[in-house]
């Protein structure tokens, strides 16, 4: 028996990457870029600590698989907030990839063709590259990590990383944002229980030790010091998550572990009942919530798009739909900008009370 009879037996082939390192050189953060991330990661700590009263809303679409239709909805998105500032930082929803149950479009940086041709490193330099072009725009960006590789391509652009119901309770991801420079959110898991994400924020808080590369594609063990800004994402499961005895009930379960008690509402998913149409319920149920006088609730998502609704993939690529999106059902951008001018509204002058 030899060697190729115990190795690789189920790999067709492997591309070589350009390493990190390379595409950043490629592709290097501006003066702008590095003042928008930081000014952006700040403001979300000083949300969190309860130094600023605003709200951070992570707004956008499902996913990014329309470069072109991106920045169109990033320039609207830049002017918007800029006019809602004084109570709401808006951070665009930038999802380059998406996990999946069985198989489907794993994103762009996967597959950036949408045709099953995996071209990943054309798809790395077109992540990096948006991503730069939004921080120079000045508008922040999010993202959810889930290959624990890609981080090292693009976590310099990223201001808010989300860890998505599926993988909350994975060690590999409690581990790679126990070193993350972002603040992180947990999901839920899809059952709509807190306790994975609970557990996962008492474990992202501590130092870890585990493998990964380094920006030369070199193996490497990390060591970090623990993320001190996680929190939860309310995403809701079988049933919504987002009234006010699940938010109390989920306020309780932080404070028993000793956490603080920042919830973020994901109007969409489970919450929504994955129709786009009950976003808006969602969110002006959690703003007449703060009205009321609730204090946990520090932020929230919203998928949204130029255009309502999603759409199949064609085998015709021509045939897509501009600003569309192909993953989970949008809001449109008029509803967007209806709902975000009410909320900034209705919150004007009242916020600072929550400090």
């Amino acid at each position: 028996m030899t060697e190729d009879q115990l190795y690789n037996l189920n790999v067709i082939s492997r591309d070589l990457l350009p390493t990190p390192a390379e595409v950043k050189e490629k592709y290097p953060l501006s003066a702008s870029a590095v003042m928008t991330v930081a000014t952006g990661r700040n403001a979300i700590q000083d949300i969190l600590n309860r130094k600023d009263p605003r709200l951070f809303m992570v707004v956008g679409p499902c996913s990014i698989h329309d470069l072109e239709a991106g920045r169109e909805y990033a320039s609207r998105l830049k002017k918007l907030a800029d006019e809602v500032s004084e109570t709401l930082v808006l951070i665009m929803r930038v999802y380059f990839e998406k996990p999946r149950t069985t198989v489907g479009w794993k994103g762009l940086i996967n597959d950036p063709d949408i045709d099953g041709s995996f071209k990943i490193e054309k798809g790395f330099q077109l992540a990096r590259a948006f991503l730069l072009e939004l921080a120079e725009l000045g508008l922040p960006a999010s993202t959810e990590a889930l290959d624990p590789i890609t981080p090292q391509f693009v976590s310099d652009l990223i201001t808010w990383t989300a860890i998505g119901a599926r993988t909350t309770e994975s060690q590999t991801h409690r581990e790679m944002s126990s070193g993350l420079s972002t603040p992180v959110g947990f999901k839920n898991g899809t059952d709509g229980g807190f306790q994975s994400a609970i557990n996962a924020l008492c474990s992202v808080s501590q130092s870890h030790h585990f493998l990964g590369i380094n920006q030369f594609g070199q193996c490497a063990v990390y060591n970090t010091r623990g993320n001190a800004y996680g929190h939860i994402v309310l995403r809701g499961g079988v049933l919504p998550n987002y009234d006010v005895s699940s938010i109390a009930e989920c306020e309780v379960a932080l404070k028993k572990a000793s956490l603080a008690e920042n919830i973020v509402v994901d109007c969409s998913h489970g919450n929504s009942k994955k129709d786009p149409a009950m976003q808006s319920t969602v969110l002006k149920d959690c703003v007449d919530q703060i009205l009321n006088g609730n204090r946990s609730i520090v932020g929230f998502m919203l998928e949204s798009y130029l255009e309502w609704g999603n759409q199949k993939i064609p085998k015709d690529l021509s045939q897509l739909r501009y600003g569309v999106s192909i993953t989970d059902a949008c809001i449109d951008w008029s509803t967007t900008e209806e709902i975000l001018r009410a909320t900034d509204e209705k919150l004007k002058g009242v916020l600072h009370k929550r400090l």
